[in-house]
């Protein structure tokens, strides 16, 4: 199976069903979308783009954003996609390392093209996905030129299909190889997840270049409708799922808060609502509750990462409802769910040994949903899979019945006067109080404790904060260990370009000039 399948089987339930959509503008059903596809793939065929050729998309969300990176898929090159909340460097980084060959951009990265040309002097060709640039052609037009003739690849299921970004969160991204096999079980454990029974409406937040594209083609397997938003602004969420009769979502936590927090929300209308998926970073278990409360048990965790993306485990929405019914099993809710029915899951000590339930070490993974590697770095290909797992680099348990809870990742972890501590669990009680809208917390140096806990809050609009009712709070809570020995403010959390929170940019304000980092 190849990842293209995905968009094609849909397109067989029908070409005149809506495929992309964006509010307030235009619609293109399946087969004005495949036959774009076709052209896009023959124009990269006839600037000498072929198998294993680099094709990168630098774009926001757009209606044809997804197109062009269904034209990518069906010409057999590899799909290169960068963040478009990157540092301009970074992607020009990003592309050069990744040996890009021709480049797809959106408009609003005009004032990078000369940094990614000078990047990139050997590029075959530009296209713009919204308009036209100066020597940059708009992409229909561009298209427009080349047949639509039925484009088929020889692609086989261990070939590369995409070189994803790593997180982001510690320095450089490393270039994750994903292949068609890779998606097919990233599609066949999506579906045991959440069944479809219908034509989804899928309304597209994240950014497509991320999880939402894998989403995207989910959302194609059954004939479905992307409904695309260009940014996550909480009022468009709230009536893009209302107009549309939106069936489907993925957030991630952080933008989750932020919609709980807008005053329109509770004024929505979410009954189509059948999936909620919330995943790439751990979420506030009140802030859960919250969204239970408003959307229903609808609520979806997906746990992954780029080298096993998205559905390694599931908390899917019967076990959400399942806690809603029974109070003893609140626990629950802290949890990231059980395996995959497609993936082995393990938790590992630093020997290599898997550990009995209850022991906490390293989430390791195996299976068909593991990346082929790191591209062009078979050193940390071999590190991340020492004793043929992939090490997650996430710290953990597993429990009796089978569910998977995340304490930190393994970097994160404060050393303070000889204990261990999880700034994960000072989070999650910081995130109970009604002031906070999102927090961090993290180990800063002190001459008694070696490290000291210290936690950032970034306030909801309008709360009223009291720094010493909070800390008190924490003490009852945690106990004067774990609680945090002082709390700031902040107007605004560094986040990475995926929306995760940037702990290594906070903790460099406090340890920079320090000899020692622990």
């Amino acid at each position: 199976m190849q990842l293209i399948d995905m968009f094609d089987r849909g397109a067989g339930y029908g070409l005149e069903a809506p495929c992309l959509t964006e509010p307030g503008g235009r619609t293109l059903n399946y087969g004005e979308v495949q036959q774009l596809s076709h052209r896009i793939a023959n124009g990269l065929h006839s600037a000498g783009i072929g198998r294993g050729s680099k094709v990168g998309l630098l774009s926001a969300n757009h209606l044809l954003t997804f197109a062009a990176i269904l034209g990518i898929v069906r010409s057999n090159g590899i799909w290169l996609p960068v963040n478009a909340r990157n540092a301009p460097e970074e992607n020009a980084n990003i592309l050069a390392r990744g040996g890009c060959e021709f480049l797809f951009v959106h408009s609003q990265f005009a004032a990078q093209l000369p940094l990614l040309r000078e990047a990139m002097p050997n590029l075959k060709g530009i296209v713009c996905i919204d308009g036209e640039l100066p020597g940059v052609p708009p992409l229909e037009a561009w298209a427009g030129r080349h047949p639509a003739t039925p484009v088929r690849s020889d692609a086989r299921p261990d070939d590369v299909i995409a070189i994803r970004g790593t997180g982001g969160t510690t320095g450089l991204p490393k270039g994750v190889l994903i292949t068609h096999r890779n998606y097919a079980m990233l599609f066949a454990n999506w579906y045991a997840a959440m069944p479809i029974t219908e034509r989804p409406v899928h309304l597209v937040v994240a950014p497509l270049t991320h999880a939402a594209g894998s989403v995207a083609f989910a959302a194609c397997g059954y004939g479905g409708a992307n409904v695309i938003l260009p940014s996550a602004d909480p009022a468009a969420i709230v009536d893009a799922i209302s107009r549309y009769r939106v069936t489907q979502l993925f957030l991630p936590p952080t933008a989750i808060y932020k919609l709980l927090a807008h005053d329109g929300v509770r004024k929505g209308d979410y009954a189509s609502l059948k999936y909620f998926v919330y995943s790439a970073a751990p979420m506030s278990v009140d802030k859960l509750r919250e969204a239970l409360d408003l959307f229903g048990p609808v609520m979806v965790q997906a746990y992954g990462q780029a080298e096993a993306p998205f559905v390694c485990t599931v908390m899917n929405a019967d076990d959400h409802a399942r806690v809603l019914r029974d109070p003893a099993l609140a626990h629950r809710l802290s949890s990231c769910g059980r395996p995959s029915p497609f993936v082995r899951i393990g938790v590992m000590d630093s020997d290599g040994r898997l550990l009995t339930a209850g022991e906490r070490g390293e989430i390791v993974v195996q299976g068909d949903l593991v990346m082929k590697g790191y591209y062009q770095d078979p050193e940390k290909t071999a590190e991340a899979m020492k004793h043929g797992w992939l090490h997650t680099g996430d710290a953990g348990y597993q429990d009796a019945d089978g569910y998977f809870y995340i304490v930190d990742r393994l970097k994160d972890l404060i050393v303070s006067g000889g204990f261990n501590i999880s700034p994960g669990e000072v989070e999650q009680v910081l995130w109970s109080l009604p002031a906070v809208g999102d927090c961090a917390v993290v180990g800063v140096p002190d001459a008694h404790w070696g490290e000291a806990v210290k936690a950032i809050v970034e306030l909801k609009p309008g709360a009223a904060w009291d720094g010493e009712a909070a800390l008190s709070f924490c003490r009852d809570k945690l106990g004067a260990m774990k609680a945090p020995k002082t709390i700031e403010v902040w107007e605004q959390l560094p986040r990475s370009a995926v929306g995760k929170v940037l702990k290594r940019e906070i903790r460099e304000r406090y340890w920079a000039g320090q000899s020692r980092r622990v």
